[in-house]
């Protein structure tokens, strides 16, 4: 398990598109932005919540075509579909990897994002709260998205279609942690949510990966 982990770190991080790539599209959402709407401080501050979640969405977005493609295009899937590890441990490997390539750097340079964004100090720690819960279950949904397109040539479309509408209830309730804490409203009942997503993602969805993947490569 940790030899694959590492071995796909390193493919993350020698094939590109995942730690370099994700970090410059958070950035390039926080200057474009309020170069767009206006360098008001009021109104950056209160979009700032969901522009920040639909950010960090996109730059995990960015990299999902990759979890599966190289392994399936050099053989080496159908011999970790075949290995006695199971499939369900392999595709939760692969998530977790692609989480510590593109979703942890965001949680780290999130404040830099919001600070950009005239967010309010107090919804600073809530933004590293959401992101560090939440952004493992895009990684979680992406790789389901990803083994449901295994083969297909040019998927990368079919997966951001498959996979942005199961994005939609993690966004909702991380940029509505942030913009409760920013205001300083009780925040518990879309934390909770956010963590019931990302726990019930984290349960199911390698099991359902691993079929797709299973499916896909008879």
């Amino acid at each position: 398990m940790i030899a694959l982990l590492i071995r796909d770190l390193r493919l993350a991080v020698r094939a590109g598109g995942g730690f370099g790539l994700g970090l410059a599209f958070f950035l390039l959402m926080a200057v474009i932005v309020p170069l767009g709407v206006g360098p008001e401080p009021a109104l950056l501050a209160r979009i700032a919540p969901g522009i920040l979640w639909v950010g960090a969405l996109l730059a995990c977005l960015l990299s999902l075509d990759r979890i599966f493609a190289l392994d399936y295009e050099d053989g080496s899937l159908d011999l970790l579909a075949t290995a006695p590890m199971p499939l369900e441990s392999v595709v939760a490997v692969k998530a977790l990897a692609h989480w510590l390539v593109t979703g942890l750097p965001l949680v780290v340079v999130s404040p830099l994002m919001a600070l950009l964004l005239q967010l309010d100090g107090a919804g600073y720690g809530w933004l590293l709260a959401s992101l560090a819960l939440g952004t493992p279950a895009l990684s979680v949904i992406g790789a389901f998205g990803a083994a449901l397109v295994v083969g297909v040539k040019r998927g990368g479309l079919l997966l951001s279609l498959l996979v942005l509408p199961l994005y939609l209830p993690t966004l909702i309730f991380g940029a509505e942690v942030v913009k409760r804490g920013a205001q300083g409203l009780a925040v518990a009942t879309p934390l909770a949510l956010l963590g019931a997503i990302t726990l019930g993602a984290a349960a199911l969805l390698p099991f359902a990966s691993a079929a797709a993947i299973r499916s896909n490569l008879r």
